[in-house]
């Protein structure tokens, strides 16, 4: 496992070609968020030309038949960033990517079940506004280089509601479990203190990683990168998959040390429970 300190404009080059098969990562959103040590409010145009640059060396650095999850949020008042991006990187005269999945991440629902019973779940961040409404999602956008790399659905799905639907379709193989589909509800883990817990205005739990290391379908052989690494989401993933081949880049080196915590923290929390045989 590779943590490294430093600017993944520089540092990306450094590494060799085609020596990744899955990169999952949530750069800056450019909304002003309150990083240590980056300014999160460069005018759009710019902001959208540097993740151009961080992108072309990120797609150099897959191999072709790799998988690029990139997490994007916005804001109530501020909805197209995400759209706007995802243009940038596949539209134009010469597109790096191709989006081959959109997948919506899902912070906080209430649904209403069959008995007429209203269940709310997850963790959302309350907005006080007579314009907008709460943000509950972001977006999970699946580029690859060419629009045809096969993934594991299965490995990311879920048990059929209607168990009669296992034998009345065919493609099912006698299997209960169906891909989950695009839409995934992954909330935050609970915390007692932001500060200590999560000191980063802007993470993704470790789930969420773990579930496009699921879908792409290579298990422990995946060679993983996350360029924006943050406090250690994608590095604790990786190690809850058995993944080995881990690189992880980071600005700021009090993240950057935060993320080596975490990662000792859960290999002694792994060490703990195999010692009581739990």
């Amino acid at each position: 496992m590779y943590l490294l300190l430093g600017d993944c404009l520089r540092t990306l080059p450094t590494l060799p070609a085609s020596s990744f098969d899955l990169v999952v990562t949530s750069p800056p959103y450019n909304l002003g968020i309150a990083y240590k040590s980056f300014k999160d409010t460069a005018p759009r145009e710019e902001f959208l030309g540097w993740c151009r640059q961080w992108a072309a060396e990120v797609k150099r650095v897959m191999a072709d038949d790799a998988s690029f999850f990139l997490n994007v949020g916005a804001a109530p008042a501020n909805p197209l960033l995400p759209h706007q991006l995802i243009l940038a990187l596949t539209d134009g005269a010469n597109p790096l990517f191709t989006l081959q999945n959109t997948f919506h991440w899902v912070k906080s629902i209430t649904i209403e079940t069959r008995a007429n019973e209203q269940i709310s779940a997850g963790h959302f961040k309350p907005i006080n506004s007579k314009r907008y409404v709460n943000d509950c999602h972001e977006y999970i956008f699946h580029l690859t280089k060419t629009g045809n790399v096969e993934l594991d659905r299965r490995a990311a799905g879920v048990p059929y509601q209607d168990k009669s639907n296992i034998a009345r379709w065919g493609h099912t193989g006698g299997a209960d479990l169906r891909c989950r589909g695009n839409t995934w509800f992954i909330p935050y883990e609970t915390i007692n203190s932001r500060d200590k817990d999560r000191p980063h205005p802007a993470t993704f739990p470790v789930a969420l990683v773990e579930q496009c290391v699921r879908l792409h379908g290579k298990g422990p052989a995946t060679r993983l990168l996350d360029p924006f690494l943050g406090i250690g989401s994608s590095a604790i993933a990786a190690h809850r998959q058995q993944i080995e081949s881990f690189t992880g880049i980071e600005l700021d080196p009090h993240y950057l040390e935060t993320a080596r915590e975490r990662i000792a923290g859960e290999t002694a929390r792994v060490a703990e429970e195999l010692a009581f045989g739990n």
